[in-house]
């Protein structure tokens, strides 16, 4: 949902009287958005990510059924409500609309009153959803994504730049002597402790196609599609800089009276039918070989194969 209020919806008729009749109807509560044509429709969705979408039936060259088919195809677009717009009494298209995945019909002409509370009963429905699909896929303690959704972005990335064959990097993160912090402060102090260091991993991973995640415990992951090992080791450098400048303080560390962070930086160089997994398992021992040789820095290598 792009806000908490207003939703944006996307309006989708060759007609402008149309159109300009459904703005008329919505732009005061939220953004509203238009197309005369299913191409340009098509961009919108792609790219606006719209909340609903009023969708014109009968339009020259591309019409409502083939849009709605392309949209429930594609990931970005297959969970946005989709609202026919169509002529009295077309129970065929009707039927057809639905089996594709609309998920209601508006006649013409069209009511006002009707579409609005048809409209923001599906927008109900998806805050509601995407309520829950978030929950699923956050890390409730730290507000970062969780291991399902690293996993999950990290095979979709691979899957993408195997297209180009583009660099795909991945940061795996330990705060170290966390047992002993959390043995000698307490686990309130430890909770504490991992929103901090979780506060300075969002800050830091933060360009859209990133991702920050709790790996598990005290563990953390990122994935840095289309950044080359250099750079992924650089950004791995400025988040551990940051841990140390937090300054909490621990008592029970072997390295310093602070908290510091070991991480293991590895990057893939994606290629058709190659697993994700191999970048992790060498990030994994990069992370290893930062604690071996002392804790409080950042060990990288290349995947072994290119």
């Amino acid at each position: 949902m792009n806000s908490d209020h207003r939703a944006r919806i996307l309006v989708v008729d060759d007609e402008p009287a149309n159109i300009e009749l459904l703005a008329g109807i919505f732009e005061d509560e939220h953004e509203v958005l238009f197309a005369t044509n299913g191409k340009r429709a098509l961009d919108l969705a792609a790219s606006a990510r719209p909340d609903v979408i009023l969708l014109d039936v009968m339009m020259p060259g591309t019409d409502g059924f083939q849009v709605c088919e392309w949209l429930k195809s594609e990931r970005a677009t297959a969970n946005v409500p989709v609202i026919f717009i169509t002529g009295v009494g077309d129970t065929e298209g009707e039927a057809r609309g639905l089996e594709l995945g609309a998920v209601d019909y508006v006649n013409k002409p069209i009511n006002p009153p009707v579409v609005r509370l048809r409209v923001q009963h599906q927008i109900e429905l998806k805050r509601a959803r995407d309520q829950l699909t978030r929950m699923a896929v956050t890390d409730g303690l730290t507000g970062l994504a969780n291991r399902r959704q690293f996993e999950e972005t990290l095979e979709r990335e691979n899957a993408r730049l195997a297209r180009t064959g583009d660099a795909l990097s991945v940061i795996l993160m330990d705060i170290d002597y966390f047992k002993p912090f959390n043995d000698t402060l307490g686990h309130v102090r430890g909770d504490d402790c991992l929103r901090e260091v979780s506060r300075v991993l969002d800050e830091t991973i933060s360009r859209p196609a990133d991702l920050a995640a709790r790996y598990g415990g005290e563990e953390f992951g990122c994935i840095l599609p289309e950044t080359a090992l250099e750079d992924a080791a650089a950004v791995a450098e400025r988040v551990r800089e940051a841990i140390v400048e937090l300054g909490v303080p621990h008592p029970a560390s072997e390295v310093a009276d602070h908290v510091t962070a070991s991480l293991g930086v590895a990057t893939l160089h994606c290629q058709p039918r190659q697993s994700a997994l191999r970048v992790v398992a060498r990030a994994d021992e990069q992370l290893y070989r930062a604690k071996a040789e002392g804790r409080n820095r950042v060990c990288a290598a290349e995947s072994a194969e290119r």
